[in-house]
Order: structure tokens, then C-alpha cells, then sequence
């Protein structure tokens, strides 16, 4: 990611704390640097791990949290793919994933199709679409041939 995401993230961060009162620390800087380091689809853990390299101080709890603000932020997405198991993204542009039941695999797609008829069909019943998500579970074809798709 080049350095000028980087600064714009930060700003970005810097305004939305200082919006909501709350203090610009040296943890959340460093936490918002390795989520932006991660890239694609990420745990707190994964982030965590990648943190602490540097900053062996951080605990795991401010890192849950540091996510939730950058989600609250705008600067990162939230997905529960699999139960119990948060994944954050920086890719805050819209998407659809496909997602693999067996490895986990996540693929990003998108279809101007679906999100036409998404907004025909919240037409039909009166709604005026703010945000949706669109994942779709299966079975990879990795995973079909080693035959895990039979559970």
C-alpha cells in the first residue's frame, strides 16, 4: 500500500476520534499500520500476531476494539463468514463474496446483474436500499474433489 493510503487512513482515523471525543493513542496507530499491512481478509488474531512483533505491549483486547473503531471509522468492513469467526477488510468499496465451506478460501466478485435486480426488487416492495451484503457459501472445486463437500 503506498504511503499516502497510509497517511490518509491516519487522517481519516485522527478525525473520527477527534469527532467522538476519544484520544489518538500510539496502539492505535500501530494496530491501524498492520491492518493496513495485512491486506484482504483478516482475524483481530492475524492482526494481533502481526502487531505484536513491533509492539509486544498491545494486548488482544485493544486490538478487538481498535477493529471495531476503524469499522465505526469507515475504514474497514466487517464479515462473519464462518460461525464465530469475525474477518476485517480495508477494501471498503462494495463486493460480494464467494466462500469456501471446506478451506475457507474467500473470493471477491462483483455483478452488475445482481446488484440491478437487488435494487429491482427493493423497488417492488417499497424499500430504499442504504448498504446490503452478499455472500454466497458452497464448496470450492479443490474441496469437491478431495470430497469434503459430502458432509
Amino acid at each position: 500500500m503506498a504511503e499516502e493510503a497510509y497517511e490518509d487512513a491516519r487522517s481519516r482515523l485522527a478525525e473520527y476520534l477527534s469527532r467522538h471525543g476519544l484520544k489518538q493513542t500510539r496502539q492505535r496507530e500501530a494496530i491501524l499500520d498492520a491492518f493496513l499491512d495485512a491486506r484482504g481478509h483478516v482475524t483481530s488474531e492475524d492482526v494481533y500476531e502481526r502487531v505484536r512483533q513491533d509492539h509486544p505491549d498491545i494486548g488482544t483486547a485493544t486490538v478487538y476494539r481498535t477493529l471495531k473503531l476503524l469499522v465505526d471509522a469507515g475504514l474497514a468492513n466487517a464479515s462473519t463468514f464462518r460461525e464465530g469467526v469475525t474477518v476485517y477488510e480495508s477494501d471498503t468499496e462494495h463486493h460480494d463474496h464467494l466462500v469456501c465451506l471446506g478451506c475457507g478460501e474467500i473470493i471477491e466478485f462483483e455483478c452488475p446483474s445482481i446488484e440491478a435486480r437487488q435494487l429491482e426488487i427493493a423497488n417492488e416492495h417499497g424499500y430504499r436500499l442504504t448498504r446490503h451484503r452478499h455472500h454466497l457459501f458452497g464448496y470450492c472445486g479443490k474441496c469437491q474433489r478431495q470430497g469434503l463437500d459430502s458432509r
